[in-house]
């Protein structure tokens, strides 16, 4: 495939160019650093999403609790990957309460990120807020991941929580804004890469029902003596009066024809 080709070549270059000589980059480009290598090598969307909560939990002291939010196509909410069983309640209560940042972040018009630094003194969300203060949570910050990013019709929303009001500041949030664009591209990368792999299996299987149904009509005409339309029409009436699909039929008297 091309495009795996292509990012291939792009990771081989990104590698090298990190092993080069050059200025040294510091704790936090090494973090970045860091995290990009291992986006690059993720196959698929948990390994992408799992990666980039661990990297919060190291580039963000305050970062007690990290989770994501989904929201499929239907509109329904879920949380794929967390670090904590809290970090779960903390967004199942904002699903159910249809507010709170992780819940707007991950509206596919909400806004870009959603900050509160101290829960205890917020009229943002009047039902959540108090039940995140009982739950622990001081401060909490959400950014939306890239719509086009997540597979078809589908949003998300990368959620920090501290247990300490003003745990998160201004450069926090500006990393986490970073954080979220590196798991955007990734996620971008590994649906499409997913979508080409799944085309070329469906073509696959398409191409070799072809050729199974093309040799059982083969062996159909050798011994009955009659038209390719025929023998297809007796595989048919098979695969009809059986309730088995027309490929399987034609799959069994290929390997068995011998015997029948």
């Amino acid at each position: 495939m091309t495009d795996t080709r292509e990012w291939e070549r792009d990771k081989e270059r990104f590698v090298a160019a990190g092993q080069e000589g050059g200025v040294e980059p510091g704790p936090l480009a090494r973090q970045f650093l860091t995290l990009t290598r291992e986006l690059l090598d993720a196959r698929t969307v948990e390994d992408v999403l799992t990666q980039v909560v661990r990297a919060v939990t190291v580039l963000i002291p305050a970062a007690d609790m990290v989770s994501v939010t989904v929201r499929d196509p239907e509109g329904n909410f879920h949380t794929p990957v967390r670090t904590d069983p809290v970090a779960d309640r903390l967004d199942e209560l904002q699903y159910e309460f249809d507010e709170g940042p992780c819940h707007d972040s991950a509206l596919p018009e909400g806004p870009a990120s959603a900050h509160s630094a101290d829960l205890r003194h917020t009229d943002q969300w009047p039902r959540w807020a108090p039940a995140a203060d009982e739950l622990g949570a001081g401060a909490v910050l959400s950014t939306a991941l890239v719509p086009d990013a997540i597979p078809p019709d589908r949003s998300g929303a990368l959620n920090i929580y501290s247990r300490r009001p003003h745990g998160l500041d201004t450069t926090d949030v500006n990393q986490v804004l970073l954080l979220a664009t590196h798991a955007s591209l990734a996620l971008a990368r590994t649906e499409a890469v997913t979508r080409a792999e799944l085309h070329e299996a469906q073509l696959r299987r398409a191409i070799d029902s072809r050729d199974v149904i093309g040799q059982a009509k083969g062996i159909i005409m050798a011994r009955r003596g009659i038209a390719a339309e025929e023998a297809f029409d007796i595989l048919r009436q098979s695969s009809q009066r059986l309730n088995v699909k027309l490929v399987e039929v034609a799959a069994t008297l290929t390997a068995r024809h011998t015997e029948l």
